[in-house]
């Protein structure tokens, strides 16, 4: 048998089955007609941090994400990529059911990332998993919509007894106060006498942390003499986490005559923030001052007199004398001309059931049913801000309101084996029902209304993130069916064919069909070939058709603040600039593969890619505001287009062509008085914008070159005795930073742990994560606090230092 190499475990085990990619019975992972990597429990456990996203970044180098500092939603919930494809493109599974996708629009991100709908994987705790599969491959024929990258399928652990218990501490080294924790749970029970109850807990926290140079307007006022100026004015690095709490449970049991009921869910809570900008009176428009760099100042006859002053620091200590010397005026300078940084954050919350019964008929014929609903929602605030067309009497903490995503699933699936006689055929069709809700609640009124001070050119709503108002909140939802057939044979012994067709009809445009068709051929004991090819597709959401949004964003090339507004497609302003109803994502996905497995232990796996994709959604370029574009925005409930700057709608816009390389190599072997165990995994990917009709020059560069083209993982692993020791070298290629406005240098983290296992199940753990505290190359920008680049993609916070202690009984 072929040996198995896994991502993120060096250790060889030939034994390991996996369900993703067929949907005949699970089979080792060398045995697949497409690339499946698993990572363990083990994998993720040895590691510092608690957010999922990041565990899975340091095993699998074709998945990316980074932090994101300060970019609205985008920092809160973070979008992944696989394959350096949108967030949406992945589909995610738990125990081979769909999950539902998070309710946050990523409204400004980076590269593909830009305007996608992805999920929400950080609501999973990795205590929780017995493993990870990922399937490097498109599966849109199996499993529906989204699947064009890839499958995430979460398997949870399933014991009926055994208890496991961890607490875990890490610091980074650059700033005292920059740490995290988690305290984590798992145990089994027995329920029945052929059935089990397994369920997990974890706790966690985490300070910002903050990488950045003092912001230069702040500089000029303390120069001035104005009190209060915070230092930094402007914190850049990794948000605030509070009370993460996350709560899996996964029930089993035996009904008898081979029939199983079958249920788990999650329930998962957290509240995160990040500093917005700084705003100070020589930089906000509509607060301090006007689009023509004039203090801005409200009450009648006060422009006349105040309002030709440069809103400049030279004269902000004699503007601010005369404004509070006449009562008649007013100014936000009076009130805080020491500036202010608004911190933007949610309370993210995540739960999800599933409920089914399987089993088999005395013919061999399996069946599933099963019902399924998700939810994810955020409910927004915007903390130290004001509204500042509310004047003096602005309130400085503002509830901005809500996004709910809500998904339910009905499926039937059936298998059925046949034996030809001489080869085996698996036979399986299915039938899925989905409806997906996007739902925005409006918040408080003070969020989002037009004050009086408006009529002086105040702006409206919270400033940084105007609140939902109710012509903006609604629900929309979409329903689907779909139905598929998937058939695998094997024509001889060391060969096998799959294919699969699958139709689906959705509400709004209609039916899509798709098929996949992959093989396997065994050459020898030792070589093995495989490949697959298909055809895929990604259904807009609701959210993506309907939902709005202001923004505040640095223009790159000028360094001033822009407020972008984002509408519906079919929104009649759109629709005048060219929106039209949003039409589903096409793909076609190209895979082909060797496997090579030595008697010694060595394994290796090489996979090349191609994924093209056609009208792909995305954000259209950015159309300026026209004051007839202004009017008719605010006749249509949308009061805070006053404000624009510009405008862009979702649009299928675009065809990529994405190809790539993923190499994974093992070497397992064993010593007098442990093992060890060797793993290098690398990936190249390239995508390129072969067609776009508006998007613009630098919307594409972001999107070819937006996070670094290749990266590798190579993990040292020696257990001896009670010692286990971890070794790992991840390496970062270059990148494109758009908020940077220039490439940077790839660089590389090495990260070490040294177990120790005491007799009766205690087990003391030390690491280091980025070891050497390595940096990517500083972008410094005193014009908004910057040190380093936003889209850095391991990170920009240094060194890690943490500690684990944790005691299990099996």
């Amino acid at each position: 048998m072929l040996a198995a190499p896994l991502v993120g475990s060096a250790q060889v085990q030939i034994e390991e089955v996996v369900a993703v990619g067929t949907r005949a019975l699970p089979r080792s992972v060398e045995d697949s007609s497409v690339p499946v990597d698993v990572i363990s429990n083990e994998d993720f456990e040895n590691q510092a941090g608690f957010d999922m996203s990041n565990l899975i970044r340091s095993a699998v180098p074709s998945f990316h994400v980074s932090d994101n500092p300060s970019r609205d939603l985008a920092a809160l919930l973070r979008p992944v990529n696989l394959r350096g494809l949108a967030p949406d493109h992945t589909l995610v599974l738990m125990n081979n059911k769909r999950r539902h996708r998070g309710s946050v629009i990523q409204w400004i991100s980076n590269g593909a990332s830009n305007g996608a709908q992805g999920p929400d994987i950080s609501a999973i705790p990795a205590i929780a998993l017995q493993r990870m599969e990922v399937l490097r491959d498109g599966a849109a024929a199996q499993y529906g919509s989204d699947a064009i990258a890839g499958v995430l399928n979460f398997v949870l652990k399933d014991a009926a007894e055994g208890l496991a218990l961890e607490a875990r501490y890490g610091a980074y080294t650059e700033r005292s106060g920059e740490n995290m924790s988690t305290i984590a749970a798992n145990f089994g029970l027995p329920l029945t006498d052929d059935g089990f109850a397994n369920f997990s807990f974890e706790y966690g926290e985490s300070a910002p942390t903050d990488r950045s140079v003092q912001h230069r307007d702040a500089t000029a006022l303390i120069g001035l003499g104005i009190p209060n100026v915070a230092d930094p004015a402007k914190p850049w690095g990794s948000p605030t986490v509070n009370d993460s709490i996350k709560a899996v449970a996964n029930i089993g049991v035996d009904l008898g005559d081979s029939n199983e009921l079958y249920a788990f869910g999650n329930y998962a809570s957290r509240e995160v923030s990040t500093a917005f900008f700084f705003r100070s009176p020589m930089n906000r428009n509509g607060v301090y001052k006007t689009g023509a760099n004039k203090f801005l100042v409200a009450g009648e006859g006060c422009a006349a007199k105040y309002g030709d002053i440069d809103s400049t620091a030279a004269n902000l200590l004699s503007f601010r004398e005369m404004v509070v010397a006449d009562n008649g005026c007013f100014s936000f300078v009076e009130m805080l001309a020491e500036g202010f940084t608004p911190q933007f954050g949610a309370t993210l919350s995540d739960f999800s059931g599933v409920v089914g019964v399987r089993g088999e008929l005395a013919n061999g014929l399996m069946w599933d049913v099963s019902a399924s609903i998700g939810e994810n929602s955020l409910a927004a605030f915007n903390h130290n801000t004001l509204n500042a067309s509310l004047g003096p009497d602005s309130p400085r903490d503002f509830d901005i309101g809500d996004y709910t995503q809500r998904d339910t699933n009905f499926n039937i699936d059936m298998v059925y084996p046949v034996d030809l006689g001489g080869s085996d055929l698996n036979v399986a069709a299915g039938f899925e029902a989905r409806t997906e809700e996007f739902q925005i609640t409006a918040g408080e009124q003070a969020a989002w209304e037009i004050g009086s001070y408006n009529r002086y050119g105040f702006a409206s709503g919270s400033n940084g993130f105007g609140g939902f108002n109710p012509a903006a909140s609604g629900t929309w939802d979409r329903g689907n069916v779909a139905g598929y057939l998937d058939l695998e044979v094997n024509p001889t012994e060391a060969w096998r064919i799959g294919g699969a067709v699958r139709f689906e009809d959705f509400d709004g445009f209609g039916g899509t069909t798709n098929f996949k068709l992959a093989t396997h051929l065994r050459l020898s004991d030792s070589f093995a070939l495989r490949g697959s090819t298909g055809t895929g597709f990604r259904a807009p959401t609701p959210g993506q058709s309907n939902a709005r949004n202001l923004s505040t964003v640095v223009n790159a090339v000028t360094n001033e603040f822009e407020e972008r507004g984002t509408i519906g497609s079919t929104h009649p302003v759109a629709m005048a600039l060219g929106g039209r109803e949003l039409e589903p994502e096409e793909s076609r996905n190209l895979s082909v593969g060797a496997v090579f497995a030595a008697a010694n232990g060595f394994s290796l796996t090489v996979d090349y890619f191609s994924i093209d994709i056609e009208d792909r959604i995305a954000l259209s370029g950015l159309f300026d505001v026209t004051d007839d574009i202004k009017q008719r925005l605010v006749a249509d409930g949308v009061p805070e287009a006053n404000e624009f700057t510009s405008v862009r709608y979702f649009t299928n816009d675009f065809d990529t062509e994405t190809a790539g390389i993923d190499v994974v190599a093992s070497y397992g072997w064993n010593t007098a008085n442990g093992n060890a165990d060797l793993l290098f995994s690398f990936n190249t990917t390239d995508t390129e914008v072969v067609d776009s009709s508006s998007i613009s020059a630098g919307t594409i560069r972001n999107l070819e070159h937006g996070w670094p083209e290749t990266r590798y993982n190579l993990t040292y692993r020696r257990s001896f005795n009670q010692w286990d020791v971890v070794a790992r070298y991840s390496f970062f290629g270059d990148w494109y930073d758009d908020h940077a406005g220039a490439d940077f240098s790839g660089y590389g983290l090495a990260d070490v742990q040294v177990s120790y296992a005491f007799a009766g199940g205690l087990a003391v753990t030390l690491g280091a994560e980025n070891a050497l505290d390595e940096y990517p190359d500083e972008a410094i920008n005193y014009g908004n606090g910057r040190r380093y680049p936003r889209y850095a993609p391991a990170g920009h916070n240094g060194a890690l230092v943490y500690a684990k202690v944790s005691f299990s009984i099996q």
